[in-house]
């Protein structure tokens, strides 16, 4: 066989097992890289404290939401001057009522007026909780804005007077302190790293382990705990939010919906890196409560949950191990058939990444029988899901035993779904299950079955699909197109020493019309 156009990655697959597995892993990392990005729909960053009806809802609102706001600009500078504790409320009030009010906030036109620094100052003022409350409250809603607005906040030394709020006698300050540094962290690297350097975490874990904490409060806390953990290039330092995680683990066991999805949301964020923060996350007992909470009714909580696990299987075999012993197969097979597409994408890449470890990893995959579902997935599913499908097939064939890979395709009748997946136009996909049906040749000619595997082939329209590719504008799938055509189907009257597989890099390849072990039959 000419080997000159066969990637390295492809050629070190012609003997199963030289590839590692971590080699393996490390390929799917990249490939997915996409599936880990978090959308704006994911969750939000920041939230702003409104009264509106259509916002969020807050136990911090007041009653009257259509409160009026009675100071005019000029106003409230004028109040803020006055020196008098009943102006300087108002004036603050007046303030955070046109930030909380309105569609379009004037934030610009606050912190032109210099009110930051001043409710900033006002922070500090633990004998006035309500004027604490207010100025809290307005800055909440700056940072809500955007980076040029947040990072004013963050100039006028904001962040170390919240976090002594959290300590707060008043849990309505303390909880209004909670919300503006979750929007703070929730800018970026930056300025979620400013947070954790003034010890923050110390503060929000006792506030997580104090019974009396309200679960509005904890929503917010759990919120704020989850963007501190979000965020990379670079991602925060694991010191300063490694004790939270068996913290966040203990949260899994909560009630509460919106706690468990950003539980859930800040483990995914944690995981999305390398093995040794996994295994903080495998060491917490995370790995058990993620995995139940894979049958979850509320796609809110499945889909951070099942970012998590898919997460955690890009690991170690230990790593893997633990996630299939906490039973994920038959949850993620239910979950091939959800009806949101994006949970049916990230289960079957979450399965292609347990296909991509050892051998017996790959054996519970198959006893579990969750290809079945993803041949499902092969044949029906939408593009996106179908291409993480055909990874697990085509990483199965790459790591799996002869015999495991002889059982992919004769119990679960893969390759037509397969196949039929060279049509596609994404060229990453048509090259992955080209590398599969390489594979599967391969074992094939091993095993004495390449007539029946060709016959097959034919039969469901493989070939004809294999001979459009040598069409293709990719070079890279002309030539692995081509060279599967010219070593499995060329005419054996005029070529037939040029057809039988080769050794390649010390694999032994039976001649195709030599049965062995008394044939091979799909």
């Amino acid at each position: 066989m000419d080997t000159e156009n066969v990637p390295n990655n492809r050629m070190a697959a012609y003997k199963h097992g030289s590839k590692t597995t971590t080699e393996l892993r490390q390929r799917r990392h990249e490939v997915t890289v996409e599936l880990r990005k978090s959308r704006k729909d994911d969750q939000l960053l920041k939230r702003r404290n409104i009264n509106e009806d259509d916002g969020p809802t807050s136990p911090l609102q007041e009653n009257n939401a259509q409160s009026p706001v009675t100071l005019k600009y000029e106003e409230i500078m004028q109040f803020i001057r006055s020196g008098e504790p009943t102006k300087e409320f108002a004036a603050v009030q007046a303030a955070r009522k046109m930030l909380s009010r309105e569609k379009n906030p004037p934030i610009d036109k606050i912190i032109g007026l210099g009110m930051v620094p001043i409710c900033v100052k006002y922070l500090e003022a633990s004998d006035r909780p309500a004027l604490q409350f207010e100025a809290a409250w307005a800055l909440t809603n700056i940072a809500s804005g955007t980076s040029d607005q947040t990072k004013v906040v963050i100039e006028a030394n904001a962040i170390p007077r919240f976090i002594n709020l959290l300590s707060s006698p008043s849990v309505t300050v303390a909880e209004q302190a909670v919300w503006a540094l979750g929007n703070i962290a929730g800018d970026g690297s930056k300025a979620r790293d400013t947070v954790l350097e003034y010890k923050s975490v110390e503060a929000i874990i006792s506030l997580v382990r104090n019974a009396n904490t309200p679960i509005s409060f904890l929503r917010n806390i759990v919120w704020l705990m989850s963007n501190l953990c979000r965020n990379k290039n670079p991602a925060p330092p694991f010191n300063r939010i490694e004790p939270m995680i068996p913290v966040l683990s203990a949260l899994l066991d909560h009630e509460d919906a919106q706690v468990l999805s950003d539980a859930c949301w800040a483990l995914s964020y944690v995981t999305d890196d390398d093995s040794v923060k996994l295994e903080s996350v495998v060491t917490a007992g995370a790995v058990p409560k993620l995995v139940r909470l894979l049958g979850s009714n509320n796609p809110a909580i499945i889909t951070p949950a099942l970012r998590s696990v898919g997460n955690v299987v890009t690991g170690n075999d230990t790593q893997t191990d633990a996630v299939i012993a906490a039973g994920s197969l038959p949850l993620l097979a239910g979950l091939l058939h959800h009806s949101k597409n994006t949970i049916v994408k990230e289960a079957a890449w979450t399965v292609s990444n347990i296909t991509a470890g050892n051998q017996a990893q790959i054996q519970h995959v198959l006893e579990s029988g969750i290809f079945t579902d993803l041949v499902e997935v092969l044949a029906k599913g939408d593009f996106k899901s179908q291409k993480e499908a055909a990874w697990a097939v085509t990483n199965t064939t790459t790591g799996g035993s002869t015999e495991q890979i002889v059982l992919l395709l004769e119990k679960f009748h893969i390759l037509k779904p397969y196949c039929d997946l060279l049509e596609a136009k994404d060229s990453r996909t048509v090259r992955v299950v080209l590398s599969g049906i390489t594979n599967i040749f391969q074992i094939a000619a091993n095993v004495g079955g390449l007539e029946n595997m060709c016959t097959m082939f034919e039969e469901i329209g493989a070939l004809d699909k294999l001979e459009q590719l040598q069409n293709h504008e990719n070079e890279d799938i002309y030539g692995k197109a081509l060279q599967l055509i010219e070593t499995y189907f060329c005419d054996e009257d005029e070529a037939n020493p040029e057809c039988a597989p080769k050794e390649a890099n010390g694999a032994l390849e039976f001649n195709p019309t030599t049965p062995q072990n008394g044939g091979f039959s799909f």
